[in-house]
């Protein structure tokens, strides 16, 4: 079947709604800007008007008479006088421009009493560390100012520190992680616990930049992404961090949110995955979602370390060539990867030598998923068999050139049970759930530009693809369907994308009529 291309409004609609939304911005500041005097003069009649008709009615009624009187006389008098009318229509337009100018008090310049407080119990905190004795002229020091540190500012709604730009002399050793560590820990204590903050090291111009980042959605349900093949959604992230958009669905609302994707494939240079994280921190979840988008152009093989059933729902589908949870399973079903990557590179070499275009059953991805597969090392040590994980070896070195890609799960606490050619081969990381610093950089390779949290929602963490920078990360909510505690819309969003059953329809069980009905 012939791949039919995405719309064009796929494609680059994004980018097409953002300089529309853009040109629609600027058209409407400067309609504003040259109607202002219209729209000043407008509010002042309308303001004079209401006057008028509040004094009309304040008036008594035997005074009203008088009035009038009062009123026809002064107009008359204007009509006889020379030049009498346009002088009237000036002095109106100047009492109307004069009452519907903008009578909104400006902002307080500078920051208030507790603002001030904040800042120079800031400031000298940071003295012991950006002082020296030998300093002539100290930028920090005891009784200074802090305003010659601080060159911006900016508060939150909750009196707290939202943004700051602060100055540190240029013998401060910026380039040491430790250094750093120091610095990034006592401004998180200062400026108000329970949030993120990112902090960008200016090493030239001897500033540092330090921003509070809003919590990430966390009510994003598993759909359909906008993505091209070989291109997988493994979350969301911050809108700075990333040049790319993607159109999500919140109930009957639509929004644009910044993806964290993953790219595998031939010209993929992080073929495969290694994710860790607490229990609890959503791994499975980050798997389940992995398979749903795998499965709409290739295969998936699913090994289960855990024995929960966390993948039950995927059994029997188009597609899913297996999930296995014991070790018999699991080994059974590895060999015959390896040899699957082993014949795929037989025919493709063949191909090529013939000049012939890669087979179709070569160009069909094969994904190799694997949730805790350190459960069964003492299992098959126990029993004298061989480690799952060394028959790995071949779709982990091969399998770029093979089409098939690797993705593991593991609990933080079991990292020593994972082997070295995982660790060698898997250059695209994600680490979930709560974790200390040295945890991060050793898993990612470098550690996060952002303070991380003690508690964090589940799908919340980080990841790095390669060697580029480490991003916060939000996992979609893709909960086990059959799970009694995930909520009837998660369970129907997912249940919406798993493909159809392969048995036929006599002898399939209908597992999402019985979650219905149960």
């Amino acid at each position: 079947m012939v791949r039919r291309p995405l719309p064009r409004i796929l494609s680059n609609g994004t980018a097409q709604l953002a300089r529309s939304r853009e040109l629609a911005r600027t058209a409407a500041d400067n309609a504003t800007d040259v109607l202002h005097p219209l729209i000043t003069v407008t509010r002042g009649l309308r303001r004079l008007a209401s006057a008028g008709r509040h004094k009309w009615a304040e008036t008594p009624k035997d005074k009203r008479g008088p009035l009038l009187f009062l009123v026809a006389s002064v107009v008359l008098v204007v009509a006889l006088v020379p030049y009498g009318p346009l002088l009237a229509v000036i002095t109106l337009m100047a009492a109307s421009a004069w009452h519907g100018r903008d009578r909104t008090p400006p902002p307080p310049e500078g920051p208030d009493e507790s603002q001030t407080q904040r800042l120079q119990s800031l400031y000298k905190a940071l003295v012991p560390y950006f002082s020296a004795a030998e300093d002539p002229a100290p930028l920090y020091a005891h009784g200074g100012e802090w305003e010659k540190a601080f060159l911006s500012h900016e508060f939150d709604d909750a009196g707290r520190i939202g943004q700051l730009l602060i100055r540190y002399p240029a013998y401060f050793p910026d380039g040491e992680p430790g250094a750093r560590a120091r610095i990034e820990y006592l401004l998180t204590a200062k400026s108000g616990r329970g949030r993120e903050y990112h902090f960008a090291w200016d090493e030239e111009g001897n500033r540092l930049t330090v921003t509070a980042l809003a919590p990430l959605p966390t009510d994003i349900a598993a759909q359909r992404f906008v993505t091209a093949p070989g291109e997988t959604v493994l979350g969301f992230t911050d809108p700075g961090e990333v040049q790319r958009t993607l159109p999500l669905t919140y109930g009957e609302e639509q929004r644009d949110v910044p993806p964290v994707v993953w790219r595998t494939g031939a010209r993929s240079t992080e073929p495969h995955l290694l994710v860790m994280g607490r229990p609890g921190s959503g791994t499975s979840t980050l798997l389940r979602s992995v398979a749903l988008q795998a499965l709409q152009h290739g295969d998936v093989l699913i090994v289960e370390g855990g024995g929960t059933g966390e993948y039950a729902c995927l059994s029997g589908r188009d597609g899913v060539l297996a999930v296995e949870c014991g070790l018999a399973g699991a080994l059974a079903s590895l060999e015959w990867a390896a040899h699957e990557t082993e014949r795929r590179l037989i025919a493709l070499n063949r191909a090529r030598q013939a000049g012939h275009p890669p087979p179709e059953d070569c160009r069909r991805p094969l994904w190799i998923l694997l949730d805790r597969p350190g459960s069964f090392v003492h299992l098959a040590a126990a029993n004298g068999q061989q480690d799952p994980q060394a028959l790995l070896q071949t779709p982990l070195r091969h399998g770029r050139a093979a089409n098939v890609t690797v993705v593991v799960a593991e609990h933080l606490d079991s990292t020593d049970a994972v082997s070295e050619a995982l660790r060698q081969h898997t250059h695209a990381r994600v680490v979930l759930g709560p974790a200390l610093p040295d945890e991060l950089e050793a898993a990612l390779g470098a550690p996060p530009h952002t303070t991380p949290l003690t508690q964090m929602p589940p799908g919340r963490g980080y990841a790095r693809m390669g060697h580029g920078p480490v991003l916060r990360l939000q996992v979609p909510a893709t909960p086990d369907p059959y799970d009694d505690a995930t909520s009837d819309a998660d369970r129907q969003a997912v249940l919406e994308l798993l493909p159809p059953r392969s048995e036929p329809v006599e002898r399939a069980v209908p597992v999402e009529a019985a979650v219905a009905e149960g």
